[in-house]
């Protein structure tokens, strides 16, 4: 498959300003193309995912492409999709946030080869210098309002009477339209990519493209993903799911991931993975006979998590994850076993508790809320269900020691196959 059949496989075309002519022309050799994001935080998330991860589908298919930072569109924020108008940011935090971002980037694009290398440029560099007399005479004369009223982001906007749109947000369509015709201008790139709601953004720079240089330019958008239930991709109770393992664990990352609903999970094998035909028809036909072995889901789950946070980090998300199914605690690190100990019941006990005799097991299953009364624990220990740091423990006389701490602070116990509970240690003058 080339890489228009391979996108539209996968089901991440949504529409083409052009698609056979844009097919031609990559028939002919290889393109430069471009998308854009606005650096509105320090890190990216996974609702940033499709549209970069399709610059690294069509570099990997020999073509060469450029990631644009709104180093000045940012400045001033998108109003595609948004209901209110957002936060300005200074040009120092975009800087930072810049930053931060290009060392993400690098994790699936290639900044480094010899033969198509990918670009990163912020657009602040030909936007930051303009006057608005010239951008007026040089863009602005280009658009009519009545144009720009009709897009739907912007249409949208005007209708709801309470936030209505700022000027600012208005002329944000010709700042966007400017970067497709200096990246087509200076860089000869002919493509643009981006979500479905970028769609008028992008037909105003290949509007600007031809007004202002004669020349042929082409716009292909993805679809905005949303889950079965009609959801919005990317969103969990706790906020947004960052590419960033200080913002969003590895092991979260996975869980994310691993949870996927049943009916999406080989719809986003298509989309954010770069796994072949073969092998996720496979996977599909797997997950229809079985879905409880949640085989696809954690093919899934495994593929994202390496290509965002690499393999070794993934290797320990997943131990991690096998732990809440019996599995052993070796090699886990510290805060990887945290991020566990928020998925289950918590019990907090002094800490001297655990010196000398020890904590009667007895007495930690009631204090975790696994058993009712000491008898009850009592038969569990004896009936052979009750674990340890998931090793099963036979003795009804068993007391917890500082040797069984793990860090030096937790203790995972765990009743038949799947209830858990956490004890963790507090010192004395807190349980005081």
């Amino acid at each position: 498959m080339n890489i228009l059949e391979d996108l539209q496989w996968r089901g991440l075309i949504a529409d083409c300003t052009d698609m056979p002519a844009l097919s031609e022309r990559l028939a002919s050799g290889p393109i430069t193309l471009y998308c854009g994001f606005d650096p509105t935080a320090d890190s990216l998330h996974v609702g940033n995912l499709v549209p970069l991860l399709a610059l690294r589908r069509f570099q990997l298919a020999g073509h060469c492409p450029i990631v644009v930072a709104g180093g000045a569109t940012g400045a001033i924020g998108d109003p595609s999709g948004k209901t209110q108008e957002r936060q300005l940011l200074t040009s120092e935090i975009l800087a930072h946030n810049i930053s931060k971002i290009k060392a993400q980037l690098r994790r699936w694009l290639d900044f480094d080869t010899t033969k198509n290398p990918a670009r990163l440029v912020d657009n602040a560099t030909w936007l930051g210098s303009f006057s608005l007399l010239d951008f007026l005479r040089e863009v602005g004369k280009h658009f009519s309002v009545n144009m720009m009223v009709a897009k739907e982001s912007v249409r949208a906007r005007m209708e709801d009477r309470e936030s209505g749109i700022s000027y600012t947000e208005f002329s944000y369509m010709l700042l966007q339209a400017y970067d497709f015709y200096h990246l087509r201008k200076e860089f000869n790139c002919e493509l643009q990519i981006g979500g479905s709601d970028q769609w008028g953004n992008i037909t105003a720079g290949i509007d600007l493209c031809r007004k202002k240089l004669g020349a042929t330019a082409f716009g292909l958008t993805l679809p905005l993903i949303t889950n079965a239930d009609g959801s919005k991709f990317g969103k969990t109770a706790a906020g947004a799911v960052w590419l960033d393992s200080q913002k969003t664990s590895v092991y979260r990352f996975y869980q994310f991931w691993i949870r996927t609903d049943d009916r999406d999970v080989v719809r986003y094998l298509k989309y954010f993975t770069f796994l072949g035909r073969d092998e996720i028809e496979q996977l599909e036909k797997a997950h229809q006979e079985n879905a409880a072995a949640r085989v696809a889901h954690k093919a899934l789950a495994r593929s994202v998590t390496e290509l965002i946070h690499g393999a070794n980090a993934t290797a320990e998300a997943v131990k991690a994850s096998e732990v809440l199914f019996g599995g052993g605690l070796e090699g886990i690190s510290e805060a990887t076993f945290k991020d566990i100990t928020g998925e289950v019941p918590t019990a907090f006990v002094p800490q001297q508790k655990f010196d000398d005799a020890g904590f009667p097991l007895l007495e930690a299953l009631v204090a975790a809320g696994l058993c009712s009364s000491k008898g009850e624990a009592r038969r569990d220990v004896q009936g052979g269900g009750i674990y340890i740091n998931n090793v099963r423990e036979p003795d009804s006389q068993r007391r917890l020691k500082a040797a069984d701490l793990l860090f030096g602070k937790f203790i995972l116990l765990r009743k038949g196959k799947s209830r858990y509970a956490i004890l963790t240690t507090i010192s004395d003058n807190k349980a005081a």
